[in-house]
């Protein structure tokens, strides 16, 4: 699946939480083009929690547009946004969020029980994991093991194989580092950033850690790209 318009776009987007009514969330724009790496940095509090779950459509704006791989978010239902997130976003969470006694193949075959055209971009599948795996520095025997008896660092590349089979156009990862020392970070970096170019894959990294920006095409602060509304004015 090639992709030449972007990955993401946003156009005056606007958010307010249900019975919040002193913050809002107000981002006048932001893109992602196709194979781009970008780190989103902000504090605690900020709304980068927010602005992923608009991202991800398990939330909908009050006005604007998430345009993802070409399709308005806003525009589909429910169930056909849970569906598309499967197909066209894969997702590194800061815990992993891997199935401890299910194997480590098992695991990265997960969304694709999800995801019937992801699923068709896999085959065969088993091999395509195998190959991730590789691609990402983990031991050729460690597809068979358990999730929850591997180290923290291998887990950490399971979500992201798990994140990258089927070659979703956007990847967003949520603080996916925190846990890593510096030399681990930087190895999973380039291993991520490898097969991100390898697939045209844009990806959008979220994190608090300023230190990790030179490795990155481009990097975002929050308060570059979004604006507090308290009150109903902007701040």
């Amino acid at each position: 699946m090639t992709f030449s318009a972007p990955i993401l776009q946003l156009t005056d987007l606007r958010y307010r939480w249900p019975g919040q009514r002193s913050f809002g969330l107000h981002v006048p724009e932001l893109t992602l083009a196709p194979a781009e790496t970008v780190l989103l940095l902000g504090e605690s509090g900020s709304g980068k929690s927010t602005l992923l779950s608009l991202i991800c459509g398990t939330i909908l704006a009050q006005s604007g547009q998430v345009v993802v791989a070409g399709t308005d978010i806003a525009s589909l239902s429910s169930g056909k946004r849970d569906q598309f997130r499967a197909e066209h976003i894969g997702l590194i969470f800061q815990q992993f969020n891997l199935l401890p006694f299910a194997s480590v193949l098992d695991n990265i075959l997960l969304p694709l029980q999800f995801a019937p055209l992801r699923r068709k971009r896999v085959s065969p599948p088993q091999e395509k994991a195998k190959q991730l795996c590789q691609a990402l520095g983990l031991p050729q025997d460690v597809i068979h093991a358990k999730a929850g008896s591997i180290s923290v660092g291998q887990q950490q590349r399971v979500a992201a194989a798990r994140a990258l089979i089927g070659t979703p156009p956007l990847i967003i990862a949520d603080e996916p580092t925190s846990s890593l020392d510096a030399a681990t970070q930087a190895t999973f970096l380039q291993l991520l950033f490898a097969q991100s170019s390898a697939h045209d894959t844009a990806l959008l990294m979220v994190s608090h850690d300023a230190r990790l920006a030179d490795q990155f095409d481009r990097v975002i602060h929050m308060s570059d790209i979004a604006t507090s509304e308290r009150d109903g004015h902007d701040t």
